[in-house]
């Protein structure tokens, strides 16, 4: 039974969960098949045939935006009359609210210049700075590229081997992830031709792309990231008895769920050169569409590494979607590389601070950090159920702890200093 507080929170809560189910960004953005065989007649040297008036034709908007932007700024008011100015939840639901209507914004300006300035507000740019001084992630990206180099041809083993099914991967995660869930809740894995990545998750299922190949190692990722962490954490949402706003994803908590699937993925030891050359590559490509570069140039880009024309299609066609093929980015594939190093950060403050059992709450549901502390609060006030799911690597706060307080220390180190003095034994 909720008190009178919770039932005000609950309710304002599900008129956010109620507003914002007609919008899906990505099937709003998407580019339809015949747009790919064009590109492809024309041998890769036209521009895909896309401008504003193919979304308002091929992708309609299932509301009407308008009535959608006002409908969150009247809930945005109603939280300010019913919680106050400073209620930590209210100021949580309320940001969401303004996230959501700058994502209609978004939509309204598909195909112009405005959409990539928006997407940038919203997920960031490749030239962001995560403080002054630092290193940008395009600078991240070309690190990373030259270490791989270095490693080309050195890494590889039997698990990098394409040898299972589409099929064949939609068994093997459904053992793995039956095993990780409750019998209570019922997750599902299917395949489907409908989605552009190779594996996507939704409420209660992951979608595996039809008909491709994959390795050991691409299928222990979909495992991690898209089973305990996307899935996990809409679970853990939708279990919240109040803060129902939980299991829904704003853009801002996008940047923390990626960061976290990545990170899942790291700790675990599931990712691997050819994951971080994909995720870097979403960077070098987002940066070049921002500096002026067009759909070819970014298709070339990807050609120019071998990499099969098809696939270049794909990884180009998600840099331009929702805008055109000469008018900028969508940033949104920043998020993976961007929540990583906000989320690798604030785990290794956590524990310099002695904020270690914050840590499992970045999986309660569909969070954001600027959020953990009052996420924290809300906790012991009961209005917030702690995550029922939390990856393993993450539970064990004690081996989790030493890890970081390692990575403080070594984090003092000049790396460039060391190279100079280990230059006889680094042959």
């Amino acid at each position: 039974m909720l008190t009178d507080y919770q039932q005000v929170i609950h309710e304002l809560s599900e008129r956010i969960v109620l507003a914002q189910k007609p919008i899906r960004i990505l099937d709003a953005l998407k580019w339809d098949n015949q747009v790919q065989e064009q590109f492809f007649k024309h041998k890769f040297k036209k521009l895909p045939n896309v401008t504003t008036a193919y979304y308002l034709e091929n992708n309609p908007l299932q509301f009407d935006p308008l009535k959608k932007i006002e409908e969150f700024h009247e809930i945005e008011r109603s939280i300010r009359r019913k919680l106050g100015q400073y209620s930590g939840v209210g100021s949580m639901m309320q940001r969401m609210c303004r996230e959501y209507s700058r994502v209609v914004e978004m939509l309204l300006a598909r195909g112009t210049p405005h959409f990539t300035e928006i997407s940038q507000e919203l997920y960031g740019s490749s030239e962001d700075a995560f403080h002054i001084g630092a290193p940008t992630l395009k600078d991240l990206a070309t690190v990373v590229t030259s270490t791989l180099a270095n490693i080309k041809n050195q890494v590889t083993t039997q698990a990098d081997v394409k040898s299972f099914t589409s099929d064949d991967a939609v068994t093997i995660l459904r053992e793995k992830l039956g095993n990780y869930f409750d019998e209570r809740d019922q997750v599902r894995v299917e395949l489907s031709d409908g989605i552009i990545a190779d594996a996507s998750a939704g409420a209660d299922r992951i979608k595996i792309h039809k008909g491709l190949m994959f390795s050991e190692r691409e299928i222990r990722i979909f495992e991690i990231h898209e089973g305990w962490v996307h899935l996990g954490t809409t679970l853990n949402g939708l279990s919240q008895p109040v803060c129902t706003f939980l299991s829904k994803g704003p853009p801002s908590s996008t940047i923390t769920q990626e960061g976290l699937g990545i990170i899942a993925e790291v700790f675990t030891f599931s990712s691997y050169p050819g994951r971080l050359r994909r995720l870097t590559n979403r960077i070098t490509a987002v940066n070049m569409a921002e500096e002026g570069a067009d759909f070819l140039d970014v298709f070339n880009f990807y050609r120019e590494q071998g990499i099969e024309e098809s696939d270049c299609y794909l990884y180009a066609s998600r840099v331009f979607r929702g805008s055109t093929p000469d008018s900028g980015p969508f940033t949104k594939d920043l998020s993976y590389s961007k929540g990583f190093i906000l989320i690798y950060n604030y785990i290794r403050l956590a524990v310099q601070r002695g904020l270690v059992n914050q840590i499992p709450l970045l999986f309660l549901g569909k969070t954001t950090l600027e959020d953990i502390h009052i996420l924290s609060d809300l906790v012991e006030e009961n209005i917030v159920t702690p995550p029922r799911y939390v990856p393993p690597q993450f539970q064990d706060i004690a081996a989790l702890s030493a890890w970081m307080c390692y990575s403080l220390f070594l984090n003092k180190l000049d790396l460039q200093r060391m190279a100079t003095d280990f230059k006889a034994i680094l042959h």
